[in-house]
C-alpha cells in the first residue's frame, strides 16, 4: 500500500533533541553560540535558533531520512523562481551553506548525521494561529495571497513534483487502506462515503482540470501572520507537488475551515474564494467541484493523520488535533451538497416544481413561459440552448445574443473588464468614447452624437423625449402591431402590449404593408393616422426595421421613403429602433435602416449591442441632442455608458466584423427560406415564408384559399418543434406567426437541422383543431 506513496509518509521523522540542534546548526551554517526550541513537524524536526538574548537568528530544519535530494533542491529553486515572479510575496528564503561552491539547489542543503539540514530567515509574525480569531478581512487576504502564490508559481516545473503525496487530493484513493486506522466507526464510514464520491464525480473529471506544481499545503501550520491575521510568511514547501492549480485553494479552505460549522464554514468559505478571485479566476470545472475536493482534503487528512498515529509515526496528541473540525468541515458540506456558492439556505417552496416557484414570486402579471411543456435551461454556446432533461435545442428564436450565446470574445472582455474598472461616464476613459465613434461613424454622417443607456426601452423612451422637446408637439405613430419597450412613454407606443379596448390618446397606429394579401400597400394608412392626431401635432414616428411584432414584414424602400416624408412635412421626427433588426440582422448593412435609402433622426439601439449584457444607445443629429439640453436639461445615466458594458458592446463590434457576420447573415438567411419554400410547398397550412436576412417568418393559415390567420396551428407548431429540439416563437396580430430568428452565429449546416425538425413536428401535429375564429 506504501509503495506507491512517497516513503517520506512512511518514515519517522528525526529525533534530534534540542542540544543536538544547536550542534548541528554550528557544524553546518556556522551559527554558533545559539539555543534551540523545537517547533514541531509532521516529518521532519524543525527548530527555532535564538541567541542568548532570546533575539531569532534563524529557523533550522532536519529533512526527514526519506526524503529526497531532488525534493530539497526543487523545494530551494521554487523559491528562486518565486522571486523573480513576485518579489512581495513573503516567502521563507533558504540560507547558502558557508564556503559551499557553485550556483545550484544543492548548496543550500548541508549533509550531517545521515540528515539533510537548511537554514533560513526568520520571518516576522507568528504561526499556528487559530482561524476562527481571523475576521472577514483575514480570511479574505488569505484567499488572495494563495492565489498569488499559485500564480508566481505556475511557470516553475521540476521533476521531482511528480510524487504521489496523498495530501494531494488527486491521490486521494491512495488513502483507502488507512480509513481502517480510524477509530471512530462513524468517522470510518463518513471518510469511506467520501473517497467513494470523490471516485465518482471527481476523479474522471480530474484530467480536465489546470494543473500547475503547487505548494500543496498553505495552511496556518505553514505560514505566519501579523496581528490582523494576515500572511507574513510562507514557510515550508514540503508537500509541493504537481496537481491542479485549485488544490492550493483547498488546501486554505480546508486550514481556514477549522473551528467552523454549518453556514459559517460555508460563509468562510466564500470569503476565501473572492479573495482568490481577485487574481486568479476560477474556472467553471473548478468551481463546481470545489466543495467536493475541500470535503474530501479534510477527510483523507483524518485517515492520514490516524494511520501516521497507529503505524508509531507521530505522537497522536499533535497528529490528530484537527480531526475533529474536519469531521464537522466534511458533514457541512456533504448536509448542502457540496455547493459552495449555491449553499444558501432555500427558501420553504425549494422542494416545488420550478413553474410553480415562479408563478408564487413572479406573480401573474410576468408574460407566460413560451411553451406548453416549459423549457428549464442549463446552459448556451452558439446558436445551442442545453436544457436541464439533457438534450440540446437548436435556438431559432433568441435574438438577443447576437453573435451567439456565451461567445469567448465577449464574455472574456466583460470578465477582463469587471476585474479592472467598473464606473460611470463622469470620469474620463477612452473605451466609451471609441465605441460611440464607431457607432457613429456606422451611421449617415448627419448622426453625430451618441447617448448611452442600458437596454432598448430607455433608448426610446429618451428617443420619444427628444422627440417631444424638440418638435413641441405631443402625437406620435407606430405600426398596429408594434413593440418598442416597457417604459410609460414607450409601452403606449407599443400595442402588442396593450390590454383589450385600451388606445393611448395620444397615440396613433397605422397597418403596415400586407404583401401575402396585397394589402395597405400604399400609404394612405399612414397619412390618415396623422390626421388622426389633429392638434397634438406628430412628434415623432418609430418603427421597428423589421416590423418584428406585426409578423415580420420587409417594406420597400419606396414606401418607407414616403412614410419619412410625409413625417417631416408634419413636423415629426422619424426614429429608426434597431433593437430587433440591427446589428447585421438584415445581412444588408449593419442597421435595418440602410436598405430603405434614408437618414432617420434617432437610431436607437438595444438587446443584441451587448450579446445579452445591458447595454443601449441612442445615436441622433447634434442639433437635436443640444436642444434637448436646453430645453430638458442634462442627460445622465448611472450604468450608461459603465466600462463592463462597453467592453461588451465593443466585443460585439468586433466579433462582427472580424467573422464577416453581415455577410453570412444574408447569404445564409436566403438559403433558410429557400429551404423552408420547398419544404412547406405542398402544405396548404403555410401560408407565407418571408424574411430579410435572419429575421424570418412562416405565416400559418387555415388554407391558402382564404388565408385566414391559424393560431391554433402556428402554436401547435411551436410546441412539436420544441419536442423536436428546435426553438422558434409566435408573433403577429393574430398570433398565427412563427418567428424564426436564430443567433448570427446560425450557419448553413445548422439549416437541416432545422428542416428534419420541421418535418418531423408538422407530421407529428396531423390535423390539428382548427382556429376559424
Amino acid at each position: 500500500m506504501t509503495a506507491a506513496i512517497d516513503p517520506v509518509l512512511a518514515e519517522p521523522p528525526p529525533r534530534f533533541t534540542e542540544s543536538d540542534a544547536v550542534r548541528l546548526a554550528a557544524a553546518t551554517f556556522e551559527v554558533g553560540g545559539a539555543t534551540a526550541r523545537n517547533l514541531g513537524s509532521e516529518r521532519d524536526q524543525t527548530f527555532m535558533l535564538s541567541d542568548g538574548s532570546g533575539t531569532p537568528l534563524a529557523v533550522m530544519k532536519v529533512s526527514n531520512p526519506a526524503e529526497s535530494v531532488a525534493m530539497l533542491d526543487m523545494e530551494a529553486q521554487v523559491v528562486a523562481h518565486i522571486g523573480t515572479v513576485d518579489k512581495l510575496l513573503p516567502v521563507a528564503r533558504p540560507w547558502r551553506v558557508p564556503g559551499a561552491d557553485g550556483a545550484g539547489p544543492g548548496v543550500y542543503r548541508a549533509a550531517i548525521d545521515g540528515c539533510w539540514v537548511r537554514m533560513y530567515d526568520v520571518m516576522p509574525g507568528w504561526g499556528r494561529a487559530d482561524p476562527v480569531e481571523f475576521d472577514d478581512d483575514a480570511i479574505v487576504a488569505w484567499g488572495t495571497t494563495t492565489a498569488r502564490l499559485s500564480r508566481a508559481t505556475r511557470g516553475f516545473f521540476h521533476p521531482a513534483a511528480g510524487r504521489v503525496m496523498p495530501w494531494d487530493v488527486q491521490h486521494a484513493l491512495t488513502v483507502r487502506p488507512m480509513v481502517a486506522s480510524i477509530g471512530d466507526a462513524g468517522w470510518r464510514r463518513t471518510v469511506g462515503r467520501t473517497l467513494d464520491r470523490y471516485e465518482a464525480v471527481v476523479s474522471p473529471r480530474w484530467p480536465h482540470m489546470r494543473a500547475q506544481v503547487v505548494h500543496g499545503d498553505l495552511s496556518t501550520d505553514n505560514a505566519l501572520i501579523d496581528a490582523r491575521g494576515r500572511i507574513t510568511g510562507i514557510v515550508d514547501f514540503g508537500d509541493m507537488s504537481h496537481s491542479a492549480t485549485v488544490i492550493d485553494l483547498v488546501a486554505a479552505l480546508d486550514s481556514l475551515g477549522t473551528g467552523r460549522v454549518g453556514d459559517e464554514l460555508l460563509r468562510v468559505g466564500r470569503l476565501v474564494v473572492d479573495g482568490y478571485r481577485r487574481v486568479l479566476p476560477l474556472e467553471p470545472l473548478e468551481l463546481d467541484v470545489l466543495g467536493e475536493l475541500w470535503a474530501t482534503r479534510a477527510a483523507i487528512g483524518v485517515a492520514i493523520s490516524s494511520w501516521r498515529v497507529v503505524n508509531g509515526l507521530e505522537d497522536a496528541e499533535f497528529a490528530e488535533r484537527y480531526n475533529p473540525t474536519a469531521m464537522e468541515m466534511v458533514e457541512s458540506l456533504a448536509a448542502v451538497g457540496w455547493e459552495l456558492e449555491s449553499s444558501r439556505r432555500r427558501p420553504g417552496r425549494a422542494g416545488l416544481p420550478l413553474s410553480e416557484r415562479r408563478a408564487a414570486v413572479f406573480g401573474s402579471g410576468l408574460e407566460a413561459l413560451s411553451y406548453d411543456d416549459p423549457l428549464e435551461v442549463l446552459a448556451a454556446e452558439g446558436v445551442w440552448l442545453h436544457g436541464t432533461d439533457g438534450r440540446r435545442y437548436l435556438d431559432m428564436y433568441n435574438n438577443v445574443p447576437c453573435v451567439g450565446h456565451a461567445h469567448p470574445r465577449v464574455t472574456e472582455a466583460i470578465a477582463r473588464q469587471s476585474r479592472q474598472l467598473n464606473t460611470n461616464l463622469r470620469y474620463l476613459h477612452p473605451a466609451a468614447i471609441e465605441l460611440a465613434e464607431r457607432l457613429a461613424a456606422s451611421c449617415p454622417t448627419e448622426l453625430d452624437t451618441v447617448v448611452f443607456v442600458n437596454s432598448g426601452s430607455e433608448s426610446n423612451d429618451l428617443a420619444w423625449r427628444m422627440a417631444a422637446a424638440v418638435t413641441g408637439h405631443r402625437g406620435g405613430l407606430c405600426t398596429s402591431f408594434a413593440y418598442h419597450g416597457v417604459t410609460e412613454a414607450i409601452a403606449a407606443l407599443s400595442p402588442e402590449t396593450w390590454p383589450p379596448g385600451y388606445t393611448p390618446h395620444h397615440v396613433r397606429r397605422w397597418a403596415p404593408p400586407d404583401a401575402y394579401r396585397g394589402e395597405h400597400l400604399d400609404a394612405g394608412a399612414f397619412a390618415a393616422a396623422v390626421d388622426e392626431l389633429g392638434d397634438l401635432g406628430l412628434a415623432a414616428v418609430i418603427l421597428d426595421g423589421v416590423l418584428q411584432s406585426d409578423g415580420v414584414i420587409d417594406p420597400s424602400p419606396d414606401y418607407v421613403q414616403e412614410l419619412v416624408g410625409r413625417t417631416h412635412a408634419a413636423g415629426g421626427l422619424w426614429i429608426a429602433d434597431e433593437v430587433q433588426g440591427g446589428h447585421g440582422r438584415t445581412g444588408l448593412g449593419m442597421w435595418s435602416f440602410e436598405r430603405f435609402g434614408i437618414t432617420p433622426d434617432i437610431v436607437t439601439l438595444g438587446k443584441p449591442m451587448g450579446n445579452g449584457h445591458p447595454v443601449a444607445a441612442l445615436i441622433t443629429r447634434r442639433a437635436i441632442a443640444a436642444e434637448f439640453g436646453l430645453t430638458q436639461g442634462s442627460f445622465f445615466s448611472t450604468f450608461g455608458g459603465n466600462q463592463v458594458s462597453i467592453a461588451a458592446a465593443t466585443a460585439v463590434l468586433d466579433v462582427i466584423d472580424d467573422e464577416r457576420t453581415v455577410e453570412r447573415t444574408r447569404v445564409v438567411g436566403g438559403q433558410l427560406r429557400e429551404a423552408l419554400r420547398q419544404i412547406t410547398a405542398d402544405d396548404d397550412r403555410v401560408g407565407d415564408v418571408r424574411g430579410v436576412g435572419l429575421a424570418n417568418a412562416v405565416e400559418m393559415v387555415v388554407d391558402r384559399t382564404t388565408a385566414r390567420p391559424d393560431a391554433v396551428v402556428a402554436a401547435a407548431m411551436k410546441n412539436s418543434l420544441r419536442r423536436h429540439g428546435v426553438l422558434v416563437g409566435t408573433t403577429g396580430p393574430n398570433g398565427n406567426v412563427l418567428k424564426i430568428r436564430p443567433p448570427l452565429a446560425f450557419r448553413a449546416e445548422h439549416i437541416g437541422v432545422f428542416i428534419d425538425a420541421w418535418t418531423a413536428a408538422r407530421a407529428s401535429i396531423g390535423a390539428v383543431t382548427v382556429d376559424v375564429g
